[in-house]
């Protein structure tokens, strides 16, 4: 459990947490493989594209468009097709209308009452942009973007945390991580001396989806959504 009378300040993930990535994921790659003839499992499709963002995001740093780029090129390969350009900018060019989970401009709102709200996340200021219009739009309110582009890193990286927390200027045992990778999040946020709660968004889910899967990773507290986060820092709505 965590200590919630000490928590004043929140940094979120983005997409997975706030933002149904995989569903995103999903509806702009589908397409460019069913023109080519290929039927898949969203399980299958989803742990291709978790290996090949990963090995992309593990080498030296590049904008997360080109990022994206890579994915899609790997993605192909691995089915033994050679996208062409316009079918590999699908991808980075969908991040903006990806949806949110149903409970987060809510929660958010709700949050930013009494705390203040940051998100860490692995994108570049631009692409971000549509996301936070989409939830700004629904009543929520986010004080900060800490983005890949301006860490030059990409979570896993302690250095994406460390950079997060230099820009709040705040006691460490003040601040509480909400992530749901424990790959990308969880596990390097407690490296950084972070608190963190898992939103397990894919619990009763096979598999580890568009996450790579991480082995004896504990956080702080665990929640099935955000609502309940909220509900916890901010008591329960009527």
């Amino acid at each position: 459990m965590i200590d919630a009378a000490r928590v004043r300040h929140l940094m979120f993930d983005c997409y997975g947490t706030l933002i149904d990535w995989e569903a995103g994921i999903l509806r702009a790659i589908r397409p460019v493989l069913s023109v080519h003839g290929v039927r898949t499992s969203d399980e299958e499709l989803l742990e291709r594209y978790a290996r090949s963002e990963a090995a992309v995001e593990s080498g030296t740093y590049r904008p997360y468009r080109e990022v994206l780029d890579r994915v899609m090129e790997s993605i192909g390969v691995s089915y033994g097709l050679r996208f062409e350009s316009r079918e590999r900018e699908r991808l980075a060019a969908s991040v903006g209308a990806w949806p949110a989970f149903p409970d987060t401009a809510q929660a958010l709102a709700r949050l930013g009452e009494r705390f203040t709200l940051t998100v860490v996340s692995n994108v570049d200021d631009d692409l971000f942009e549509g996301s936070r219009q989409r939830l700004e739009s629904a009543g929520a309110r986010i004080d900060r973007l800490v983005s890949a582009q301006l860490c030059r890193s990409y979570k896993p990286s302690p250095r994406n945390f460390r950079v997060a927390l230099a820009l709040l200027d705040a006691p460490v045992e003040s601040v509480l991580h909400v992530a749901q990778s424990l790959y990308h999040d969880v596990a390097p946020a407690r490296q950084a001396g972070l608190t963190t709660a898992w939103i397990n968004r894919r619990r009763g889910k096979p598999g580890s989806g568009a996450t790579p899967a991480a082995r004896g990773v504990m956080p702080d507290l665990e929640l099935p959504d955000l609502r309940s986060l909220a509900d916890m820092l901010c008591g329960p709505t009527a």
